[in-house]
């Protein structure tokens, strides 16, 4: 496939999301600074990696599969900035942008996978001419996004029959067109099931310390049209214990072929509350969420800044001054707790070792 069909079927693609959270702009890369919703929508652009990184790290380009799209075309950006005019120079300014956007987030596996993806094409042999290394490049990263979009809505034709008509459903933190290349993955789920005619209500937790729910999840239900109810995170076990919810759906960035998975901390909390009250506990996310190689525990939880709990979103202090903060941004949730996940490539049930990585192989 060349640059130039990849663009024809990134812009059909576009037409079936709902908007485009980040993109490629001519040689710098183009995001919705989500951390300015819902009082603001603003655009940012740069050519710069370093300020591409930054905008990951302050969450205004977030969601995994979001991170690992901004990733990509920030190491194609790089290879289409740099100075040089030889294959090596821009191979070097390519893999020197891969480092630096590596280290943005340690828990997104999808940010990982992203960049493993753009190395080899960068280190893959062949007598390309600079200008056919940027185009390549470019194509990679522009591919990584398509395919993003093509997962979400396949994801959403596996688990839109996985909510009964009537149901209300629950949804933590925001996984919807704003954290991916622009469909959703679990809200994406929500989404197709809305569009396919369901009678459904969401119920959306505001996902305390930066309210992502509150500010983006509500953001998106409004937009389509969704009806929801807005709790605050600490309501779950009222909302399961008073059958004022069917079931949840959440996202992931990062899935163990064993079934644990790591989502916005509170995700685990809300999967016990729903086990003990006989409702079922989905997770959604992309193929690329899936760690073959881990085990629990071998990987690393981002712990963030206290400022986030002791204020809220940096413009308001709830707590007196010098207070302390345990931050971690995930928690772990144990398959035992997980009704089934949620790909592209289907549905898998437990035992999940048998059934992640069977589709893994199927891909």
């Amino acid at each position: 496939m060349t640059l130039d069909e990849v663009w024809e079927r990134l812009e059909s693609l576009f037409e079936k999301a709902d908007l485009r959270p980040v993109e490629w702009a001519g040689g710098a890369v183009r995001w919705l600074d989500v951390t300015l919703l819902p009082w603001e929508e603003k655009w940012r652009e740069t050519r710069s990696v370093e300020r591409l990184a930054e905008a990951i790290r302050r969450l205004e380009i977030r969601g995994a599969p979001a991170i690992g799209v901004a990733a990509a075309l920030g190491v194609a950006m790089a290879v289409h900035n740099a100075g040089g005019a030889t294959r090596e120079s821009l191979v070097e300014a390519g893999l020197r942008a891969a480092e630096v956007l590596r280290a943005t987030r340690p828990t997104a596996y999808n940010l990982f996978w992203a960049l493993e993806r753009m190395k080899r094409v960068l280190q893959s042999p062949g007598p390309r001419s600079p200008g056919e290394l940027r185009d390549r490049v470019l194509e990679e990263a522009l591919r990584i996004q398509a395919e993003d979009i093509e997962a979400n809505i396949r994801m959403g034709e596996h688990g839109a029959p996985l909510i009964p008509d009537g149901a209300t459903v629950l949804t933590h933190c925001n996984t919807g067109a704003l954290a991916t290349a622009g469909y959703g993955t679990a809200l994406g789920v929500i989404r197709t099931a809305w569009r396919r005619g369901r009678d459904i209500r969401v119920i959306a937790t505001e996902t305390r310390p930066l309210l992502q729910g509150a500010r983006l999840t509500a953001w998106e239900l409004r937009r389509e049209g969704i009806p929801f109810k807005l709790v605050t995170d600490n309501s779950v076990g009222y909302l399961a214990s008073n059958d004022l919810v069917d079931l949840a759906i959440v996202g992931a960035d990062r899935i163990l072929t064993t079934g644990h998975f790591a989502n916005k901390i509170g995700t685990y909390m809300i999967a016990v509350l729903l086990k003990r009250h006989g409702k079922k506990m989905y997770t959604a996310a992309p193929t690329s969420t899936i760690d073959p190689r881990s085990r629990p525990g071998e990987f690393k939880i981002e712990l963030r800044s206290p400022e986030e709990v002791t204020s809220i979103m940096g413009r308001l202090t709830i707590a007196p001054p010098g207070t302390d903060a345990l931050n971690p941004a995930f928690d772990v949730t144990p398959p035992e707790l997980l009704d089934a996940v949620v790909t592209e490539r289907g549905v898998a049930r437990p035992p999940f070792e048998e059934s992640i990585p069977k589709l893994l192989e199927g891909g």
